[in-house]
């Protein structure tokens, strides 16, 4: 990719900017960032910014582990390079942008590990097929604040769902970051305070799928960053509290040809080949899929029967309580919602592994099951999902087509830091099987996430 810095630069001090944020997400969905002088850009960055690939191994809670060689060789340099189309302002700090980076080996190579070099590799068999993937991503957080044992949600009355205003915002920070947002260019449109308390949606507008994952990636990093500079946190872990409900990170997805068209919906209405395929191996791939939608251990105390999560590997016609779920709309707002995400995935690797999924049902073309009726959590005849994390990395390890698209590589290096997690929690908790939020869970995801 090439970049005619000296342009950047007469850009960005054309609009008042004189630092420029560049980020990207590692394996875990961190954002990593450098802060570079927009007047010596041209020194700084003109072959790229210097970090080192040891972030690609690091765990939440700051271990570095040898996955990929990486340890071993010597912690190598990782090169960043500015994507200028992705440059936004960051309204709450004045003469600042981001921007997003991709990643590269010192050999001028892509890095196979970078989440976002990843999901455009998986775009590309979509265009080789003349298909375009649209994703529409939808996610829920919280807002908290210090108390004297840690942090504790803002308000605490439960059912105020579709609400807004200062009885579900007392200090402002949900409008506050509204306009944030707004200003960004990210595709924000709306938001509301959700059914448990201190927990809020903020919609964001579909669009191609690496378009997307990076304005999501933008939005969560930034929603984090505006909270705390008032003091407070914004968390998208999955299960903060045991009391109250969880945090997804719902997709919507469909696929278009090249001139735009659904391509999801036959002329009379109803779902096509093509959507039908996706639907096969979204499902088919859902166990090995669940590692990538539910990263942490936390997560898997937000699924189970009976919790308006996903539980078991199923589909049906606007039913909310099976794991993809295909809304009412037809036309060109056919599309699927895939339900069982958590508000802790890593964007670009969730979008990567659905679309990875979806596309060896179009490629082989595989016939969905029949969707489920009713309250589909008895549904006895498809498989329940992966219980803990343990068990969906044992699918994605033995899952040979995720870990051919995706690359072994990153599928490696993700199981190996997801394993870290696990024994780590195993050895720090005394009944690790307890569905209660535990400390170490607190401790290890509520401020990262």
């Amino acid at each position: 990719m090439s970049t005619d810095v000296a342009a950047l630069r007469l850009e960005l001090e054309s609009r008042g900017i004189d630092v420029l944020r560049l980020i990207y997400a590692d394996i875990l969905g961190t954002t990593r960032a450098k802060d570079l002088l927009v007047s010596q850009l041209e020194t700084s960055a003109a072959k790229g910014a210097t970090f080192c690939q040891g972030v690609w191994v690091t765990t939440t809670r700051g271990g570095v582990l040898d996955g990929n060689d990486i340890m071993s060789s010597g912690l190598p340099d990782l090169i960043m390079k500015v994507d200028p189309s992705t440059v936004t302002l960051m309204p709450w700090e004045p003469g600042v942008a981001l921007a997003l980076a991709d990643a590269f080996d010192p050999d001028g190579s892509d890095s196979v590990l970078s989440p976002r070099s990843v999901l455009k590799g998986v775009i590309e068999r979509y265009t080789k097929l003349g298909l375009v993937p649209v994703v529409g991503p939808e996610l829920e957080f919280y807002i908290a604040e210090r108390g004297e044992n840690g942090w504790r949600r803002v308000i605490e009355t439960t059912g105020r769902v579709y609400t807004s205003g200062a009885c579900v915002d007392p200090k402002g920070t949900f409008l506050h970051l509204m306009r944030m947002l707004d200003q960004m260019d990210i595709g924000v449109f709306a938001g509301n305070h959700e059914f448990s308390p201190s927990q809020y949606e903020i919609n964001l507008w579909h669009g191609e799928a690496l378009r997307a994952a990076d304005r999501t990636f933008l939005f969560k990093s930034a929603i984090k960053d505006i909270v705390a500079r008032t003091g407070q946190l914004a968390t998208f872990l999955g299960k903060p509290w045991a009391d109250e409900g969880g945090s997804g990170f719902h997709l919507h997805f469909s696929v278009t040809d090249e001139s735009g068209k659904n391509l999801m919906v036959t002329p009379d209405g109803e779902l096509s080949g093509t959507a039908d395929n996706m639907i096969a191996g979204i499902l088919g791939h859902a166990a090995s899929l669940v590692a990538f939608t539910n990263p942490t251990v936390n997560a898997y105390k937000r699924l189970g029967p009976d919790t308006l999560a996903p539980y078991r590997a199923n589909w049906g016609h606007d039913n909310r309580s099976s794991m993809l779920r295909v809304p009412p709309e037809r036309g060109s707002g056919t599309r699927l919602e895939i339900r069982v995400g958590d508000g802790a995935a890593n964007p670009y690797l969730i979008i990567a592994s659905v679309l990875a999924a979806a596309l060896d049902g179009i490629e082989r073309a595989l016939p969905a099951p029949p969707s489920a009726e009713g309250w589909s959590y008895e549904n006895e005849s498809a498989e329940i999902l992966p219980t803990t994390l343990t068990h969906a990395l044992d699918e994605l390890e033995t899952d040979v087509f995720m870990k051919d698209v995706l690359g072994a590589p990153l599928v490696d290096v993700f199981v190996l830091l997801k394993r870290d997690e696990v024994a780590r929690y195993e050895d720090e908790v005394d009944d690790p099987d307890t569905r209660d939020v535990t400390q170490w869970e607190l401790d290890e995801y509520l401020e990262a996430y």
